[in-house]
C-alpha cells in the first residue's frame, strides 16, 4: 500500500479495526508500510479521539453504541486559513505557535516541513506535535497555566521566550481593529507581544467575521504584523485600511 498522509493514514485504521474488530501493531505496519513508532502514535492519537480502544500489541474497535465515531472538528474556513499559513513555513525554520482555534491545526498542515523548532504556550499544540511524522523539536515555555485561554502565560513563560529567537510567530486574534490591531477580551496580553518582538515575521490567523467584534484590549497593533491571513469575505474598506500599514494580506 501506498504510503498515505497522516489524517488518511488514520481513517484507514479505523475503517480497518472495525471491520476486522481487532488489529495488532505488526499487522498494521506491514498494511501501511510504516514502522511500529508511527502506527503507535496513531493509535494513541486515535484513542485519544475516541475512535478505537488500545489493547496490548494491537487495537480493538468500540463496542458498539459506545461513542459515535467522530471528533470535533475545526470548521473548513479556519482549516483553510491554516493551511495557507502552513505553506510559509520552510525546512529547518525556528516557529512559536500561541493558542487558539486556528492556530491549533497549522502543524496538522505542516507535516512536509523537516527540522522544524516548535516552541508553544498550547497543551493542544504540544500534543498534537507529538503525534506528527516529521517528528519537530518541541520547546514549551512553562509558565502560569490561565484557563480563560487555556494556555501558559506569565513572566516566566515571557523569560523563556525571550531568551531565544525565531523565524516566525503564528498568533490567533479575538477580534481585528481595522486601526488598532487585534484585538482580546483577555487582559494577559503580554506574552503574544513577547512572541512577536523575538520573531522575524508575524503571522496572523484570523476570520473576517471578528472584524465585527467590538473588543478592548489591544494585544498586537498592526505595525508589529508582517501578514494578515483570512478568508475571502473581508471587505474591500477594511482590507484597504488594514494594508496601508504594510501588512500583507492573504485571502483563502
Amino acid at each position: 500500500m501506498q504510503k498515505r498522509d497522516t489524517q488518511s493514514r488514520r481513517r484507514a485504521i479505523v475503517d480497518l479495526v472495525n471491520d476486522k474488530l481487532e488489529v495488532s501493531v505488526d499487522e498494521l505496519t506491514a498494511s501501511f508500510g510504516t514502522s511500529e513508532v508511527t502506527i503507535r502514535k496513531d493509535l494513541t492519537a486515535l484513542e485519544n479521539s475516541g475512535l478505537l480502544l488500545r489493547k496490548y500489541g494491537g487495537a480493538i474497535s468500540l463496542p458498539k453504541g459506545s461513542s459515535e465515531l467522530s471528533s470535533p472538528q475545526v470548521s473548513s474556513r479556519k482549516q483553510n486559513i491554516a493551511k495557507a499559513a502552513a505553506s510559509l513555513i520552510k525546512d529547518h525554520n525556528r516557529i512559536v505557535i500561541d493558542s487558539g482555534s486556528t492556530t491549533s491545526t497549522l502543524l496538522l498542515h505542516a507535516q512536509h516541513v523537516r527540522g522544524l523548532v516548535v516552541m508553544t504556550n498550547s497543551m493542544q499544540v504540544a500534543n498534537q506535535t507529538f503525534e506528527l511524522e516529521n517528528e519537530p523539536t518541541l520547546l514549551m515555555t512553562g509558565g502560569t497555566w490561565d484557563p480563560q485561554s487555556c494556555s501558559f502565560q506569565g513572566q516566566l513563560a515571557e523569560s523563556m521566550l525571550d531568551s531565544y529567537n525565531f523565524d516566525q510567530a503564528f498568533l490567533g486574534a479575538s477580534g481585528l481593529d481595522v486601526t488598532r490591531g487585534t484585538t482580546t477580551f483577555n487582559e494577559l496580553t503580554n506574552l503574544s507581544r513577547v512572541m512577536a518582538k523575538v520573531s522575524q515575521q508575524v503571522i496572523v490567523l484570523a476570520e473576517s467575521d471578528k472584524l465585527q467584534r467590538k473588543i478592548p484590549n489591544l494585544e498586537l497593533p498592526w505595525s508589529e504584523i508582517d501578514v494578515l491571513i483570512t478568508d475571502s469575505d473581508i471587505d474591500a474598506n477594511s482590507e484597504a485600511q488594514i494594508a496601508k500599514n504594510n501588512v500583507k494580506i492573504i485571502k483563502v
